[in-house]
């Protein structure tokens, strides 16, 4: 309370000596401004701060109104706290207030199109539900030519991805899952290499199930393969098995050799392309032939083709009877 009576008390006396100098003819009026400017900012200098000036309602009033009566080239020199930047503000949020009272409305409308109503949203969700093989072109051409109602594909759209949670966008699994959900129809084969202690490469082919992810054995090759050695790694590892109705390659070339395709169609093998340059499209062995490499490879060392086939032959028989699979509920295939 003492501080609103000492505040109100010092506007009153900076008032009247105003209105007295006011009177006053002359340079009278801007010496006595400059005084009163000078005297305010030394007040509010003492007062208890942190940081910057605490200004109150009544200071900047006050300098707002001296400064109209002080010469540009002055107020630059007697500025101890208040800078000029502090009047420009003054005046700018004056502005602003004055043009946000002129032409504000007191509703708020958001910019833009008036939003569908209610019904026109129930309409679409409707026809959507009748119709759940109608896109969003259909829809909207359905309800001009029905009821005569104008409404964009593109506001149908927006109507359906924020009323319907699950829409039928084509998605679903691909056919190498689909058929790899079925047993023992469908295997993945792919190959990666191995470097021995004497640095010479060796090329390993891996064939899994895809439904059950087992591996169905490993083969080795010895130096860069090609079609005929592809052939003949391939019916190393299916001798004696079972075999699937279709097979799961990538797009590698050796795998458009004239001879690896005879080879196929002599046991009545489908072969199931990947998507070129995806590897997510061959998820399974792409997974296997990983966990080989940083479980296997990188921590041990191999002599020869047959020492490396043996060390594969024991990592089957632990991946197949004990090792647990996160894609199977950590079971083991």
């Amino acid at each position: 309370m003492i501080l609103v009576m000492r505040t109100l008390f010092e506007f009153t006396v900076h008032l009247l000596v105003t209105l007295f100098t006011l009177l006053k003819p002359g340079g009278v009026k801007a010496v006595a401004s400059e005084n009163l400017v000078l005297r305010q900012q030394l007040i509010i200098a003492q007062r208890a701060r942190k940081r910057a000036p605490n200004l109150k309602t009544s200071d900047r009033f006050i300098f707002g109104l001296f400064s109209s009566l002080i010469k540009s080239n002055r107020l630059q020199k007697i500025t101890i706290i208040v800078k000029p930047a502090t009047l420009l503000k003054l005046h700018k949020a004056l502005v602003d207030r004055k043009y946000h009272q002129l032409y504000s409305n007191k509703v708020s409308k958001k910019p833009g199109r008036k939003p569908p109503s209610q019904a026109l949203i129930k309409l679409v969700l409707e026809m959507k539900q009748h119709n759940p093989r109608y896109g969003y072109r259909r829809i909207s051409m359905q309800i001009f030519q029905s009821f005569g109602i104008t409404i964009s594909c593109f506001a149908v759209g927006r109507i359906l991805r924020i009323h319907v949670r699950s829409l039928p966008r084509g998605s679903g699994p691909s056919w190498l899952t689909f058929i790899g959900h079925m047993k023992d129809s469908l295997w993945s084969m792919d190959l990666f290499r191995c470097e021995s202690i004497h640095l010479r490469s060796h090329w390993v082919m891996v064939v899994i199930d895809q439904f059950s992810r087992r591996i169905i054995g490993f083969a080795v090759h010895a130096g860069n393969p090609h079609g005929i050695a592809v052939c003949c790694m391939f019916n190393k590892i299916i001798a004696g098995k079972t075999l699937p109705k279709c097979l799961s390659t990538d797009n590698d070339p050796l795998f458009e050799f004239h001879r690896w395709q005879a080879n196929l169609r002599i046991i009545e093998v489908d072969a199931v392309k990947s998507v070129p340059g995806c590897p997510t499209s061959h998820p399974f062995i792409e997974r296997v032939i990983g966990s080989y490499r940083r479980e296997v490879v990188d921590y041990i060392l191999f002599w020869n083709e047959n020492d490396l086939l043996n060390k594969l032959n024991d990592y089957k028989k632990y991946d197949n009877e004990t090792r647990g699979h996160w894609s199977l509920n950590s079971s083991t295939p």
